[in-house]
């Protein structure tokens, strides 16, 4: 849902920076997925788009290329598609957090897969967690930008770039209980999928207590899956793909959800090689021998190679072109068998450290209530002793004053 935006007088707000959250009636549908993405360009072993012309670059700066047209749906929900299919009793809504480093094509990914269930009829809910954003060409119904603004945190309180987006999240997960009823709601009403955009800068999500907040809080509640989008043509440096498998390592055991990696920008840059290196450790290393690089991190990344090679195997990863839509079928596919595994490996676990937290929470509730009471009591002991010292100095007081009056002539 859209939220409103407040002014600093207004006074529903209890935080700087802070709007109320409200279920928009004006949220776009699949006319504001009609538009294309720009397609990328470059080439070479680093070859990135262009500023201005691929859109996979710059979104996750703000400057994503606007798409054509909006359109007002009749109940508010930014379901994807003119003419929404009902999911079958066996079909539940799937949700799907799109993390990545900056410039890898996470928004431009996310106006594709806007665009996809649209021509598809899916029916679909985008969601968009970055505050720093200026453009969101997808149809999303819950903005965070509608909750949180961005540079008024910054200003209130002092904040460079990142800290701004990390307490705009911290902000707006103070909220999210309202996020997971609209999701609810929407989810009843036959949804398929849940997207969320995240920050670029993906450290500020996936490192902080508001990103466990939302991940884990959305895990509980519906089938979760983490998608890690990477830039193929940078994924040519050995380094850079080792960087890259290493995050999607450190995510997969941090959050414990099902993972899927999307190289991006297979328009640019086939990701053959990249399927390759993750199938035969052989031709990683034939690799890197061409190279001829003897470097202490030539060296490291043969070491880490060998020992994520048995990660690899157990890891969904599936090339994708957000500007011409190659290989989103396939992303689709992938999501829905880690969706699957999400019900046979993962909600167990979550649900045991769950009630483990929720058993640690309870122990500690009853050691502060038997403190409170020994506290109390031990209160009301010294109030027992005070008053019968007050009665027995009454008392003595009282005698010596009968003593006196007797010994009188």
């Amino acid at each position: 849902s859209s939220l409103r935006r407040v002014s600093q007088t207004d006074a529903s707000p209890r935080i700087i920076g802070m709007a109320s959250l409200e279920e928009s009636t004006n949220v776009p549908t699949a006319a504001h997925a009609t538009s294309e993405p720009a397609p990328t360009v470059g080439a070479g072993d680093d070859a990135a788009a262009a500023p201005g012309v691929s859109a996979a670059a710059g979104a996750e700066d703000g400057a994503a290329a606007a798409t054509d047209g909006a359109a007002a749906d009749d109940d508010g929900a930014a379901t994807s598609g003119a003419a929404v299919a009902a999911t079958t009793p066996q079909e539940r809504t799937v949700a799907c957090i799109v993390v990545g480093m900056a410039g890898t094509g996470k928004t431009t990914l996310m106006q594709r897969l806007n665009l996809h269930t649209a021509e598809k009829g899916t029916p679909a809910y985008y969601v968009n967690l970055d505050p720093a954003t200026k453009q969101v060409p997808f149809a999303a119904g819950i903005d965070i930008r509608d909750t949180v603004n961005y540079k008024e945190v910054m200003k209130q309180y002092g904040l460079g770039p990142n800290g701004g987006i990390m307490t705009s999240l911290n902000l707006f997960a103070t909220r999210f209980d309202q996020v997971l009823s609209i999701l609810e709601k929407r989810s009843a009403e036959g949804l398929r999928h849940i997207f969320m955009d995240t920050p670029g800068q993906i450290e500020v999500f996936t490192w902080s207590a508001s990103g466990m907040i939302i991940t884990e809080s959305l895990a509980l509640q519906f089938p979760t899956v983490l998608l890690y989008v990477v830039d193929t043509p940078r994924t040519r440096n050995p380094t850079t793909f080792m960087s890259n498998m290493l995050y999607a390592c450190s995510m997969l055991y941090k959050t414990k959800l099902p993972l899927v990696i999307a190289f991006n920008k297979t328009d640019v840059a086939p990701a053959n090689f990249v399927f390759e290196w993750m199938r035969d450790y052989d031709k990683f290393q034939d690799d890197m021998d061409a190279m001829n690089d003897q470097t202490y991190m030539a060296s490291l990344n043969r070491s880490m190679g060998l020992v994520l090679d048995e990660f690899y195997r157990n890891l969904r990863a599936v090339g994708v072109s957000a500007a011409t839509g190659e290989g989103i079928d396939e992303l689709f596919e992938a999501i829905d068998a880690a969706a699957a595994e999400y019900d046979e490996n993962y909600l167990p676990e979550l649900k045991a450290r769950k009630a483990a937290a929720d058993a640690r929470e309870s122990k500690r509730q009853e050691e502060n209530i038997a403190k409170l009471m020994r506290d109390t009591d031990l209160e009301a002991t010294k109030e027992r002793a005070v008053d019968d010292a007050r009665k027995a100095r009454a008392k003595t007081k009282a005698a010596g004053a009968v003593a006196g009056s007797n010994s009188d002539p």
